[in-house]
């Protein structure tokens, strides 16, 4: 990230925050999927009757004025327009930083440059084993090996610095935490952590609490705030980091800013406070922020990366960016 384009977001983020508005808008522009995800609910191809327009987005865009926004899903490859929905998202400014969230099986040569051209400007791709038993979790035979290819050839021949990785840590994969490192690095990559959150599926036997497994959390989180000292490969913040073992330790996280902080705009253009719960649905932001405020200072059961990074401090911001100029801050939710 240029350090102007830093200094923009910084700025858009603060001044949104001290007025009430979102720091980080997430378009879902679809709920159809190509995986069949073991931690998510929106996999498989469903009918979006209802799709907004262009001006739909410019207006959400304009109204809102996130700094940073995600392309998100469902599988947002999915659609032939994301190009048109990119450049519809775009102000004059600049802004957002634009991120797409995707698990990259749709992504080829031709889309990465199209994209990229519109105004994306960080590719999240999700990784959730260091090898083929990525296939497995994500119902998708061959993933894996084509991101092998892929991941690494567009980010030799190109050196954008603009594709990374994300995982949603789950009691499948956490013990993988140190090979998912080292294949970001193979890659010439970087990758962020999360948490999985039962709300999305139910699914508890992904949750990590009993204290053997705890533990060995622990020590495999703190590798990974060691292994920063000498190398640039993970993103989050020792911070970030320690919040993430304390969400699993505890069995949850509240302080949720849902609404607030961060928002979800369907592809029908109604809003959720949160993608957990898509049933509660919104005309505008201010409706959002009051409708949604009894489930969010009620709810503590997720600490996905949307909301770890936009619920810091404005102390810990600052500490956490201070080489934000040539870092990527990551916003995905990671349920990709």
């Amino acid at each position: 990230m240029k350090s102007s384009e830093a200094i923009k977001i910084g700025a858009q983020s603060l001044w949104n925050r001290t007025i009430g508005r979102p720091i980080c808008v997430s378009f879902e522009v679809t709920h159809s999927c190509v995986a069949h995800c073991r931690h998510c609910d929106k996999g498989g191809i469903k009918p979006d009757p209802v799709l907004m327009s262009l001006d739909d987005y410019r207006r959400f865009s304009e109204e809102l004025k996130p700094g940073l926004c995600q392309l998100s899903g469902g599988e947002p490859l999915l659609r032939e327009d994301l190009e048109d929905i990119t450049r519809a998202i775009k102000r004059r400014s600049g802004l957002p930083m634009v991120v797409c969230v995707s698990n990259s099986w749709l992504m080829t040569e031709e889309r990465y440059l199209s994209l990229n051209g519109a105004g994306v400007s960080l590719f999240s791709f999700s990784l959730d084993f260091p090898d083929d038993r990525h296939d497995d979790f994500r119902g998708i035979p061959g993933l894996f090996a084509k991101m092998s290819e892929l991941i690494p050839y567009l980010v030799k021949k190109y050196d954008r610095k603009d594709i990374v990785l994300n995982s949603a840590l789950t009691h499948d994969n956490f013990t993988e935490i140190p090979g998912l490192v080292r294949k970001a690095e193979e890659w010439g990559t970087q990758i962020s952590f999360s948490a999985y959150s039962r709300l999305r599926t139910g699914d508890e036997s992904l949750c990590i609490s009993a204290p053997d497994d705890l533990a060995l959390l622990r020590r495999h989180l703190d590798w990974a705030k060691q292994h920063k000292r000498s190398s640039k490969s993970i993103l989050n913040s020792d911070y970030i980091l320690d919040q993430t073992y304390r969400f699993f330790a505890e069995g949850g996280m509240n302080g949720c800013k849902a609404g607030l902080r961060f928002l979800v705009v369907r592809p029908d253009g109604l809003i959720n406070g949160c993608s957990m719960f898509p049933e509660l649905q919104y005309k505008s932001h201010r409706e959002t922020v009051k409708g949604f405020k009894a489930t969010r200072d009620s709810c503590d059961q997720c600490y996905v990366s949307i909301r770890a990074g936009t619920e810091r401090s404005l102390f810990r911001l600052f500490q956490d960016n201070v080489g934000l100029a040539v870092s990527t801050p990551s916003y995905s939710h990671t349920e990709e």
